[in-house]
């Protein structure tokens, strides 16, 4: 099997393995997925503009691991729990391991993991790092589904993984 980088940009590199086309991230070890349920009940939902699709898109708190200089070895869980604070301002005493999966197997080769926050306490401010302008939504459960087609009606975009999130978060 022939590996052959086609193009390089800073984060992502555009790859061929035997006529197949795909993208990789250059840097990534991991990326986490975050399911994060309050003590009173509310699900903790992010808010964003994502370029690729010209909208903002609300999606469960997430985040890349290794991609930061000084973080190259930083553990999955680590960094579940740096997104976490740094989008929503939420700390959590335990992060869960619940799946790992493949999320576009047809175009990247990224491998995603999905953790269950428990024990949360609010000690920031949220709202991301750098230049990422994140608007957090704490969601009664049992309100969610309005909420997400309130959003949908409203020209926002609903990232799948976030009812695959709940679906984990009933089944485990």
């Amino acid at each position: 099997m022939k590996h052959t980088v086609l193009s390089q940009g800073r984060h992502l590199r555009f790859v061929a393995d035997d006529g197949w086309e795909y993208v990789e991230r250059n840097v990534v070890t991991g990326i986490a997925v975050i399911v994060a349920v309050t003590g009173e009940g509310r699900l903790l939902l992010v808010e964003q503009y994502r370029p690729p699709v010209r909208q903002r898109v609300i999606e469960l708190p997430a985040g890349l691991a290794g991609d930061e200089p000084g973080l190259e070895s930083e553990e999955l869980a680590t960094a579940a729990a740096r997104e976490l604070l740094e989008e929503t301002g939420y700390e959590a005493e335990t992060m869960i391991e619940l799946v790992s999966g493949p999320p576009s197997v047809g175009v990247s080769s990224e491998v995603i993991t999905f953790f269950r926050a428990e024990g949360l306490r609010r000690t920031g401010p949220g709202g991301g790092a750098g230049s990422e302008s994140i608007v957090l939504h704490e969601i009664e459960l049992d309100r969610v589904d309005a909420f997400l087609a309130e959003k949908a009606g409203q020209g926002l975009l609903v990232d799948p993984k976030v009812y695959a999130g709940l679906y984990l978060l009933h089944k485990r």
